[in-house]
C-alpha cells in the first residue's frame, strides 16, 4: 500500500513526467511498458469492477470529505458504468477515407498522445476523474491524475483500484499539488494533453499556460443552467425534478439548474428535503450574497431560513431558498451561485423565455419542459447550450458528447467522439 503514496516533491514529478512521455507518445521506462490497447481495456474493466464493488465503503468517505448525505453519494460512484469501455474498440479504429480511390489504402487513424493531465473537480471527484481517465487510457495514453484539495483521497483510491487490476505501474498516477505545481507540470515538454475540470478563471489560466505550448485543452468549467416550463408542461413533474436537480448536492453542480423560467407557478416544496453542507463557508458566503442582493431589488424568498437550524451565518450549512419575482439585473440569475438556491422567473412566451435563456455567459446545459416534442426540438436548436433535455435535466449519458459552449468551456467527453 505505502508505494502509492503520492508525489509531493519536484524533483520526483520531474523524474516521473520523463518516465511517463517522451515527444508526446508512450515509451518503456523502469516497468512502465507499451500497452497494447486489449490490456488496457482488461484492466480497465477490472478498476470498474474493483471500485464498484467497494461503493459503499467509498460512500462514506466521501460524505466526510465533502459533506453530502451518505444517502445520495452511491450513485455517484454506480455510475461507473462501461459504456466507454463497450464501444473504445470501434470508436478507435481506423476510419476509412471516402470515396475510395483505386490504387489507394486511405484511412485516418487516431494515436496516442502521451501523458494525458486530469484535473479533476472536488464536487463529483470520481465521476468527472473516470470521464477523462478512462477514455485517455483505452485510447493508449499515460494518465497523471490531480484532484482538489477538498478530495485529495480520492485520487489515492483511483490508484489503488488500477493497482489491484493489474494495469502496469505507471501507466496511471496520481499528484497531490497546490496550483502553481500544477501549472509547471502543464508547461513540462512531457505533458501532451490537459483535461480541466473547475472554475472558469480557473479554466482560462489552464488554457493561458497551454496555449504556449500549443497543446490541447478540454475544459469543463461553470454553468448557469436554465429550464424552461411550457404552458403544456405537466408541471407537478416539473417542478419534482428541477427543485430535487437545484437542490441535489447542496446545489454545487456544474450542470444543476439555477434559473427556470415559467408560465405558472405551484408548490416545489417536499416536507423530507435533505442537504447537506456545502463544502467551504465560503461557498456558502456567496449564495448567501446572491440571495442578498435578489432580496434587495424587489426579489420574493419561499423558504424561511429558520426552518433549518443549522443554517448559519459562518459556517458551509445554509438553507436552500426558492426565489421569485427576479429579473437578469440581479447576481443570482446572472452568476453562477453553485448553492441551493433557483430563481423562477414567468415569461410571455418561447420567443421571451429564448432570449432570457441565452442572455448567459454560460451555455453547459438547458431543460425544456413540454408535452410537444417536435416544439422542443425547435426550440432546442436555438438554445445556446452544449445539451439540451427534455422533461428532465442533469443527467449524463455516454453515449452522448458532454460539452460546453461560451464560458462553459471547449472540448469534449464521453461518446464515440469524447476519445482523447
Amino acid at each position: 500500500m505505502a508505494k502509492w503514496r503520492p508525489t509531493r516533491v519536484w524533483k520526483h514529478i520531474q523524474a516521473l513526467l520523463r518516465c511517463t512521455g517522451n515527444g508526446g507518445r508512450r515509451q518503456s521506462c523502469r516497468g512502465i511498458p507499451n500497452v497494447a490497447r486489449n490490456s488496457s481495456d482488461k484492466a480497465v474493466t477490472k478498476f470498474v469492477d474493483a471500485f464498484v464493488a467497494k461503493k459503499d465503503e467509498l460512500a462514506e468517505e466521501l460524505s466526510w470529505l465533502m459533506g453530502r448525505p451518505k444517502s445520495q453519494t452511491p450513485g455517484e460512484i454506480r455510475g461507473f458504468e462501461k459504456h466507454m469501455i463497450s464501444i473504445a474498440e470501434e470508436s478507435l479504429k481506423d476510419i476509412p477515407a471516402f470515396p475510395k480511390k483505386d490504387g489507394f489504402d486511405r484511412f485516418i487513424r487516431r494515436e496516442p498522445l502521451g501523458v494525458v493531465f486530469v484535473i479533476a473537480a472536488w464536487n463529483y471527484p470520481y465521476l468527472i476523474a473516470v470521464n477523462g481517465v478512462v477514455p485517455a487510457l483505452l485510447a493508449g495514453n499515460t494518465v497523471i491524475l490531480k484532484q482538489a484539495p477538498q478530495t485529495f483521497p480520492c485520487a489515492e483510491r483511483f490508484g489503488f483500484a488500477f493497482e489491484s487490476a493489474g494495469l502496469p505501474t505507471g501507466v496511471f498516477q496520481f499528484l497531490h499539488v497546490d496550483h502553481d505545481v500544477a501549472a509547471s507540470i502543464i508547461r513540462n515538454p512531457s505533458v501532451a494533453h490537459v483535461l480541466f475540470t473547475g472554475s472558469v478563471r480557473g479554466g482560462r489560466e489552464v488554457a493561458k499556460i497551454a496555449a504556449d505550448r500549443f497543446i490541447g485543452v478540454g475544459l469543463e468549467l461553470g454553468g448557469k443552467d436554465a429550464a424552461y416550463v411550457r404552458r403544456d408542461a405537466d408541471v407537478a413533474n416539473a417542478a419534482e425534478n428541477l427543485v430535487d436537480d437545484a437542490m441535489f448536492n447542496s446545489g454545487q453542480s456544474c450542470c444543476g439548474i439555477e434559473r427556470v423560467y415559467a408560465y405558472k407557478l405551484g408548490d416545489p416544496l417536499s416536507s423530507d428535503t435533505n442537504l447537506g453542507p456545502l463544502v467551504r463557508t465560503e461557498s456558502a458566503d456567496l449564495v448567501r450574497a446572491h440571495v442578498k442582493d435578489a432580496l434587495s431589488k424587489g426579489a420574493k424568498a419561499h423558504i424561511e431560513e429558520t426552518l433549518f437550524t443549522a443554517s448559519k451565518v459562518g459556517t458551509p450549512y445554509l438553507a436552500p431558498q426558492i426565489l421569485t419575482e427576479v429579473t437578469h439585473s440581479m447576481r443570482v440569475m446572472t452568476e453562477e451561485s453553485f448553492g441551493p438556491v433557483v430563481g423562477i422567473m414567468r415569461v410571455r412566451d418561447d420567443a421571451h423565455a429564448l432570449s432570457l435563456i441565452n442572455d448567459s455567459e454560460f451555455g453547459l446545459t438547458a431543460s425544456i419542459g413540454t408535452k410537444d416534442a417536435k416544439v422542443a426540438a425547435l426550440l432546442a436548436d436555438e438554445i445556446q447550450t452544449g445539451t439540451v433535455f427534455l422533461n428532465r435535466c442533469d443527467y449524463l449519458d455516454p453515449a452522448l458528447p458532454w460539452k460546453g459552449v461560451k464560458d462553459s468551456g471547449r472540448g469534449v467527453t464521453l461518446s464515440a467522439i469524447g476519445y482523447v
